[in-house]
Order: C-alpha cells, then structure tokens, then sequence
C-alpha cells in the first residue's frame, strides 16, 4: 500500500517537473524568436563613414550602396582598357570605310558583339544605325538573340560583322543567318584566328551567297587575327 502510495507521489511529481520544463523552453524560444540578431540592426551613422568597415555580411550590405547600371557603364567607358579596345576595333572598320562599303548611314549589325566594343567603336567613326547581338546582354549597346537565329526580317541590314566566328558551335548556320540578314550587295565581315590562304577559302565556302573579295592579317587588342570581307551576291527581293 505504501509502494502504491509513493508510486503515485513521484509519478505526479514527474509529471509535474515536464510541465515546467515545456513551459520554461517554450518562453526562451519565443524569447529568441522574437529577438532581431544585432548584426543586422542598422547601425547608427558615424561620424567618420570613410573609417567604418563592415563586421557582417549584414553589415555589409545595408552600407554598400547600389551602383545604376547608367554609372557602372560610364565608369567602365572611361577605363583605359575599354578605350584601348575601341582604339583597336576602329583600326579594322577604317579600311572598310575607305573602300566606300561603310557609311554613316549603314545599318550594321554586330554578331557575338560580347561587351560591345565594336558597336561602340562604330558609333565613335559615326555610324548611326548599329546593333550588336550576343547571347548574354550588355545594355544598352549588345541585346540578347542568339546569332544561329537571329530574330531579324531577310535583307535587314547592310553590313554583318564579327569578331568571333571561329567561335561558332555552328559556323554554317552561323554564315547563313549572316547572309539572310544582309541585303543583296551588302558585306559580311569577320575576323578569325591567323590562318593561311586554305583556311580562309574553307570560310568563304560557308558563306554560299556571298564572293570573296579580301583578306588580310590584322592586330586587334594585342592579337593576331585575318579579316575577310565578302559582299553578298544573293538574289534582291
């Protein structure tokens, strides 16, 4: 009858210690819960802003201002690097122009233009009307389309160009949306790798509805490339 007794006592006791330990951890979660982290509380401004650096990540990015997209490209445009770059692209388009195939009024479109280097270097000789293509955009100069399927209208532009076609995982596909884009009479220009003569017919022969009309070994950003001009001989519509 005592073991009963005592049994009931100590389980009543137990029951009652669970109760309070329940009790105790759900008021410190809710405690905890409710508590912001100092280190994402904004800290007060100091008073020398140039000596604070960060302690946090939270810290960090609640300091660190946003950069428009308008002021990243006005510092990357007046970095040495890009107008060195600039300075190079315009170096292939001037013998273009002196043959009388690139005006300022031309419509020109950039093919795997990547930053926009050479669209940029056209609008500094003047060209007015350029587009440049890339699968991956740079605005405001480079939009996304991929140059296997251009998503232009036949005979659209006047002059096709670039820089990268022996980059091409397709370099036929990639020749003929060049083409389809480019008005009868119109040019298609590209820069490869430096290559002999074999290798620039082996291009030329990508590009069934244009002729060859030159080539040439070129320097652009410090490497050596060959040029290949060719006009388009394709039916007008």
């Amino acid at each position: 009858m005592r073991t009963t007794t005592m049994d009931k006592e100590i389980d009543t006791f137990l029951r009652k210690l669970s109760i309070g330990a329940i009790a105790i951890a759900s008021l410190t979660l809710t405690i905890l819960f409710l508590q912001t982290p100092d280190t994402c509380v904004p800290p007060e401004a100091p008073s020398k802003p140039h000596l604070r650096f960060p302690k946090s990540s939270c810290d960090f990015t609640s300091t660190r201002p946003h950069l428009p997209s308008d002021k990243k490209n006005n510092r990357l445009w007046s970095s040495r690097d890009w107008n060195t770059k600039l300075h190079s692209f315009s170096l292939i388009f001037l013998p273009i122009r002196d043959l009388g195939l690139l005006h300022n009024n031309s419509k020109i479109l950039c093919l795997s233009a990547g930053a926009g280097h050479e669209v940029a270097a056209l609008q500094r000789l003047g060209v007015e009307d350029v587009t440049g293509v890339e699968l991956f955009d740079s605005p405001p100069l480079v939009s996304r389309a991929d140059p296997h399927n251009l998503p232009f209208f036949d005979d659209a532009f006047d002059f096709a160009f670039t820089a990268r076609f022996d980059e091409a995982l397709f370099p036929a596909r990639f020749a003929a949306e060049m083409e389809r884009v480019v008005r009868a009479g119109g040019v298609c220009f590209v820069l490869v790798g430096e290559c002999g003569a074999y290798e620039v017919r082996e291009i030329v022969r990508l590009f069934r509805n244009s002729r060859f009309v030159s080539s040439s070994n070129v320097n652009l950003i410090g490497i050596r490339m060959t040029s290949i001009l060719m006009r388009t001989t394709k039916s007008s519509s």
